[in-house]
């Protein structure tokens, strides 16, 4: 499946003070939220994780999405989604009120028995119509799968992913396997992964995760591409160039604002020569601004932050800091023009450039604080992968379900019922 191309790389923000908050954004080390919901035991969970699963004694998040235990596990989770559609899929939970802890009535037996059918609560908790901490429980390991933050309270966006049919579900599995068949025909020893639909990043080595990292990827209308290439270049400290659309369609009616814009975040124009242009020569009322280029300086709040990752792409995407680290704890990180915004990319571009003469860690360190432009040549590129995976399977049998946030699964009007941020 095709996707939509991304005519942008980095927007401006339509609000004051955040140049970066349109950026290309991605992940840090940090311990994932998700990943230790799904990693505890507390006895009120159940051992099993759908109806049919066998039970495994933790998740193995060190497991790669690309690998062939996924695509085994998926293909499992299909028999297993296949029996539950099979028995009539799980009752619709009413969405009147939030549930939470202590609410009571109809509602929650619905939730109950949804939960159940799911593997998500074990059927021994009973079907009382009370929210107690068994209940809690399950929410919080039903979100952390569908990557909600596991707050145990049943909101809108609960809500949607709880009530999208399970033949639905099972038609996400089935298009997502067929996604991953053809990604792990060959896998290279040593990787990057960014699955879109996630917001994460993967890097991956003898077969084994040794870093994962939150991400920022494309709008709705300025998706990211899929992208199948290899890292080749570091850029420290780099100028940013303001794509075309971007200045048509945020630059523009920025300046028409704030005419100092450009000025405080050290965003130059240039002519066809080469030449600068000061911002009082532009009619920002007329499309005149477009004939130019715009470049913005290295500082500390260029809109790509300190490090850039470069990669050949047709598409002239890549992945690079940000100086606002705050929009990674978003719940929608779908917030980039198309290129991938990494949080944590320091530890990043040490594992890249671990093979790299000259680059320790400590040389890296130096090279993040002095501020000075530099490019750096990966000796051994690295291959990189810009997936699509809305649902996958873990070899414990913990299935995991993402929004289709570009509708390129092609199921119906569930799959991007819970897309939108509320």
């Amino acid at each position: 499946m095709s996707f939509a191309k991304s005519a942008s790389r980095v927007s401006l923000p339509t609000v004051a003070g955040a140049v970066v908050a349109l950026g290309c954004l991605v992940g840090t080390t940090m311990a994932d939220p998700i990943d230790d919901v799904l990693r505890q035991r507390a006895t009120e969970w159940s051992d099993g994780f759908d109806a049919a699963v066998v039970s495994a004694p933790e998740v193995r998040t060190n497991v790669p999405i690309l690998s062939p235990d996924i695509v085994s596990a998926v293909e499992g989770a299909i028999q297993q989604y296949s029996a539950i559609v099979a028995r009539g899929g799980w009752p619709m939970v009413p969405a009147d009120q939030t549930l939470r802890i202590a609410a009571r009535g109809p509602a929650v037996l619905a939730l109950r028995q949804r939960l159940i059918i799911s593997g998500d609560l074990d059927p021994a908790y009973g079907m009382s119509d009370a929210f107690d901490t068994y209940v809690d429980a399950a929410v919080k390991r039903f979100q952390a799968r569908h990557g909600i933050p596991a707050d145990g309270v049943v909101g809108k966006t609960t809500f949607a992913a709880l009530n999208v049919p399970a033949e639905v579900r099972l038609n996400q599995l089935g298009k997502n396997l067929e996604r991953l068949q053809k990604l792990t025909r060959k896998i290279p020893d040593r990787f990057v992964m960014v699955n879109i639909p996630a917001a994460q990043v993967e890097a991956v080595e003898g077969g084994y995760v040794a870093q994962r990292h939150t991400a920022i990827v494309g709008k709705v209308d300025r998706p990211s591409p899929l992208v199948n290439s290899k890292i080749t270049q570091i850029n420290f400290h780099p100028f940013w160039t303001v794509p075309a659309s971007i200045i048509k369609k945020d630059l523009i009616p920025t300046m028409q604002k704030r005419p100092d814009y450009l000025t405080e975040y050290r965003i130059r124009i240039y002519d066809g020569q080469g030449n600068e242009i000061q911002p009082n020569q532009i009619d920002w009322y007329s499309d005149q601004a477009t004939k130019y280029m715009f470049r913005q300086d290295p500082f500390e709040e260029n809109s790509l932050g300190i490090v850039k990752i470069n990669f050949p792409s047709p598409d002239g995407v890549y992945m690079h800091d940000t100086p606002h680290k705050g929009l990674f704890y978003d719940e929608y990180r779908f917030d980039s023009s198309g290129c991938v915004r990494v949080q944590g990319i320091r530890d990043l571009i040490v594992w890249l450039l671990k093979d790299t003469p000259g680059q320790t860690r400590e040389v890296i360190d130096q090279q993040f604080a002095d501020g000075q432009r530099l490019d750096v040549q990966v000796a051994r590129p690295v291959p990189l992968f810009w997936t699509y995976l809305t649902a996958w399977a873990m070899p414990d049998g913990v299935v995991h379900f993402r929004n289709d946030i570009y509708g390129l699964d092609g199921l119906d009007q569930y799959a991007l019922q819970a897309s939108a941020p509320l």
